[in-house]
Parts: C-alpha cells; sequence; structure tokens
C-alpha cells in the first residue's frame, strides 16, 4: 500500500508540475499583472502557488488513504509533544537538584582541601591551637567588680596564651584580640547575677609565632550538672551478656553513654572518673546471683558543677520478676 501511494504521489507531482510551468509561461506572455506586479513576478508567484498546491494535495491524499499517516499526524505528534513537554517539566526539579548537589560537592571539595592545608600545617608543627579550642576558663562572680573580674581574666589568659604562642619573646603582651561588642555582651550577662563561668575560644588557628590570637568569649551558668546519688545512665543485662567480655563491652557503652548525657546537661569536663574496682564487684555479684534479672547503673559519687569533675561508680542490681 505505501509504495502505491508513494508511486501515485510521485504520478501526480510529474502531472500537475508541468502544468504549473505552462501556467506561469502562459501568464508571462500574456503579461498579466496581479497587484500591479511585473508579469514576470507574477509568473513567478503563479509558479509557487502551484507547488504549494502540490504539496497540500499530497499531504491531503496522504491523510485520505493512509490510516498509518493519520494516525502519525494527528495522534502520535501531540502525545509526543504533551510527552515532551511533562519531561522538561520534569527536568526543572532535577536540574535545580543537580545545581545543589553540584554546591555542596564545591563546599566540601573547599572543606577537604582546607583539612589537607591543617595536615600539612600539624605535620610542619605550626598550629598551636585550633579553631574553636577552648583556651581559658574562669569562674565570675556577680557580687563582684565585673570589668576588674574580667581585666583580671584577660591578662591570665593572655599570659597563659603567650607561653603557648611566642614562648622566646618575654616582653609580648595584649596578644589576645576581643570584639568590642563581645565584652559589652559579657559584661551585661554577668550584671544580671549567679555564678557564670566564661570560656574563652580560639576563633582561628593559630601558628607558632603569630603575633595575635583572635578569641571569642561565651558565658555560662555555673550550675549542678550532677548530684550525689543520682543515676545518671542504667542498661539492662540480658541472658547473652552474663559474661565478661559482653559485661566490659557494656560497660564502655555505659561510660560513653554517661560522658555524653553531662555534656548534654552543660559539663564541660571531657572525661569522667570512675571509682573503685566495679569489674569484680560485678564478677562476684553475678556469681552469687543465677537466673535472675539485672540492671547496671552509672550512680554519681558527689555533687558537680559545670567545670567540676565528675566521679561515678557502676553498681549492678536485681530486677524483680
Amino acid at each position: 500500500m505505501a509504495w502505491i501511494l508513494i508511486v501515485f504521489l510521485i504520478f501526480l507531482g510529474g502531472l500537475i508540475a508541468p502544468f504549473g510551468d505552462i501556467l506561469g509561461t502562459k501568464i508571462g506572455k500574456a503579461r498579466f499583472s496581479i497587484l500591479k506586479l511585473r508579469p514576470k513576478k507574477t509568473a513567478t508567484i503563479i509558479t509557487i502557488i502551484t507547488g504549494g498546491f502540490i504539496s497540500s494535495i499530497s499531504i491531503g491524499l496522504l491523510i485520505l488513504v493512509s490510516e498509518e499517516f493519520r494516525q502519525r499526524l494527528f495522534v502520535d505528534i501531540p502525545f509526543l509533544q504533551k510527552t515532551l513537554d511533562e519531561s522538561k517539566k520534569a527536568l526543572i526539579p532535577l536540574q535545580e537538584e543537580r545545581k545543589e548537589l553540584e554546591g555542596k560537592i564545591m563546599q566540601k571539595e573547599k572543606e577537604l582541601n582546607q583539612l589537607k592545608n591543617n595536615i600539612k600545617e600539624f605535620r610542619r608543627g605550626n598550629i598551636v591551637i585550633k579553631r574553636g579550642q577552648t583556651l581559658f576558663i574562669a569562674e565570675i562572680n556577680s557580687s563582684s567588680n565585673i570589668k576588674l573580674d574580667l581585666t583580671k581574666i584577660f591578662n591570665e589568659a593572655d599570659k597563659f596564651v603567650r607561653k603557648i604562642v611566642i614562648p622566646i619573646n618575654k616582653e609580648a603582651k595584649n596578644i589576645l584580640l576581643w570584639r568590642p561588642n563581645d565584652i559589652s555582651r559579657i559584661e551585661k550577662i554577668a550584671a544580671r547575677g549567679g555564678n557564670k563561668i566564661l570560656l574563652i575560644k580560639s576563633a582561628t588557628n593559630v601558628l607558632k609565632g603569630d603575633n595575635y590570637v583572635f578569641v571569642s568569649p561565651d558565658l555560662l551558668e555555673n550550675k549542678f550538672i550532677v548530684k550525689k546519688g543520682d543515676v545518671i545512665t542504667s542498661s539492662i543485662l540480658k541472658e547473652t551478656d552474663l559474661n565478661l567480655k559482653s559485661i566490659n563491652t557494656k560497660i564502655k557503652a555505659l561510660l560513653r553513654e554517661t560522658r555524653d548525657e553531662i555534656k548534654s546537661k552543660g559539663s564541660q569536663v571531657s572525661e569522667i572518673n570512675t571509682n573503685g574496682n566495679f569489674v569484680k564487684k560485678i564478677r562476684d555479684f553475678l556469681q552469687e546471683n543465677q537466673n535472675i534479672k539485672f540492671k547496671l547503673e552509672v550512680v554519681s559519687l558527689r555533687d558537680s558543677k559545670t567545670l567540676e569533675p565528675i566521679v561515678v561508680e557502676i553498681n549492678i542490681l536485681k530486677i524483680a520478676s
């Protein structure tokens, strides 16, 4: 069917084309004019119109005779156009996500480069203070002269940091740099009353020999983190845990949880202290007690405030069935 249609269209075009050429020639000889155009241009326009007529008849015959052509022209093409538009719309959020991912990758690359630089500095032994490192801790009592206390703390902190950064230069002074608004903020908070803890942290990495150290102060409430007898964390022992290896693992996990717990409450100590040989105590307890459910508890042995050490013991208790 397709071959017959193609042959027919070629034959039809061959018949109409000479007709258009003859018609254009006769119009040219007759010196016929349209819209006051020259006869030659009029003949050219007639020839063009005839060519368009041929194309129109060809398309019309294809639509009339070929169902496949009608399907593709009136159904498939609009469907494909609609699909293309939907694909473009779906592509927009993907492009935005791609840009966001590219931005994150660039940020991570910057962080990686910074980390590489820091590692190089560490290897050279140049960095003596890391960004965010706590340089000095002091207690402030609101009942005293706040400005005088801050001046004393500043001088002590400056002296301490000088020994780290420029230990050779004995005459160097005032290498700590504070922002004036930080000092004003600290004074306002301290004047409200109560016991406070002043933390002085480094705002940047500091190399050995640097002349200045930019610092950022922070004021915390000097509060009770734990009190004597408080159960800080606990964990139940299962039957599969009643061996020395599992108990040691449980104890290490409990101590990590305890450290995280006191940090979340505002403690500034980095480690916790344990009292007594609790491993032997737990082992002896398990030998004397069989087929009973047990629980481990981390208990505070003293009252501890923000800066004070945390001292704990680990007890094992029976759980009622």
